[in-house]
């Protein structure tokens, strides 16, 4: 699929530095014996768009027999995405869900009043040494799809339009972007894209979006004259033309962004929401353990152990 041609990539120095709105350096967490890169929520800044959450994990070198495995966990408000450079998931959800994800694929699911699932490297890649490198994101709700019932998609690697010209490639993972859509359901204007620049390679960016901002994977890119490294998030201030070009090594980035929601969302462990009351409910449902009763179950098939409310 050709890059759309009414795009004009104009000169990234045309643009001041002060577009950046805001430049966010992730910081390391350890999820229990394995770590990632947080970018949001941020103290910097809390949603780009609709996503309130983006996580950088790995990249990971894993022994045979090694693997990672989150246990079953709750989630209310928002949509969870997974999408990875390297490895695979075995996802398995309360919807009965019971998935793979390999590299290039789409995991979506959405929350809505309730859900719980577990991610777990697969029985084949552990009988070999095996790696796991991916992002892991959660777009908030309108506050219109807050009480949904939880759904799950899954979308291979052919269903994702890509979009290839000059040094560009674009895997658009979700909502609308160059004039193409990604098939996943979304409730709020969405934009997601993985991009590989080759070296020089200039990307402008979507100006139909009121929020956008670019996560550096790999490699370096310029804005504005100004150089930046992975890995960097930033977060560009609505109406401006951006054009970035990649550095000399060339680059792979995250873009993102889409509508900003009504209000601010409230985030408590797996929990948001657009009030504090949703997120005690959400709580107390999961410290009961009434699985099948109330909002949460347990994933189909991963019902044996599940992660505690925090203390």
């Amino acid at each position: 699929m050709s890059w759309n041609p009414a795009l004009e990539p104009g000169n990234p120095d045309d643009v001041g530095a002060d577009a950046i709105e805001t430049l966010i350096i992730p910081r390391s967490r350890d999820i229990g014996g394995f770590e990632v890169r947080r970018a949001l929520p941020s103290p910097q800044r809390q949603m780009v768009g609709p996503f309130i959450f983006f996580d950088q994990a790995g990249p990971a070198e894993l022994l045979t027999g090694q693997g990672i495995d989150v246990r079953p966990h709750p989630h209310t408000g928002l949509g969870t995405v997974t999408y990875l450079f390297r490895g695979d998931f075995h996802h398995r959800d309360s919807t009965g869900a019971d998935q793979v994800i390999r590299p290039g694929e789409l995991n979506w699911m959405v929350a809505g009043r309730g859900v719980s699932h577990s991610e777990r490297t697969t029985a084949a890649a552990r009988s070999e040494p095996n790696s796991l490198f991916g992002i892991q994101t959660w777009v908030a709700l309108p506050e219109s799809h807050e009480e949904m019932a939880p759904t799950f998609e899954h979308h291979g690697k052919q269903a994702l339009p890509v979009l290839e010209d000059k040094g560009v490639s674009l895997r658009l993972i979700l909502g609308k972007a160059y004039g193409q859509e990604a098939p996943a359901t979304l409730f709020s204007e969405t934009f997601y894209a993985d991009v590989h620049l080759a070296g020089g390679s200039r990307l402008p960016l979507p100006d139909n979006h009121e929020d956008r901002g670019i996560y550096i994977v790999k490699g370096s890119i310029s804005v504005a004259g100004q150089d930046f490294q992975a890995p960097q998030m930033m977060v560009f201030r609505p109406g401006d033309r951006i054009t970035v070009v990649a550095g000399e090594g060339g680059a792979r980035l995250m873009i993102l962004g889409g509508a900003t929601l009504s209000g601010p969302r409230y985030i408590w462990w797996n929990f948001v929401a657009s009030s504090e009351e949703r997120i005690e409910r959400a709580k107390a449902e999961w410290r009961a353990q009434n699985w099948g009763q109330g909002l949460f179950d347990l994933p189909v098939n991963d019902r044996d152990e599940f992660i505690p409310l925090p203390d």
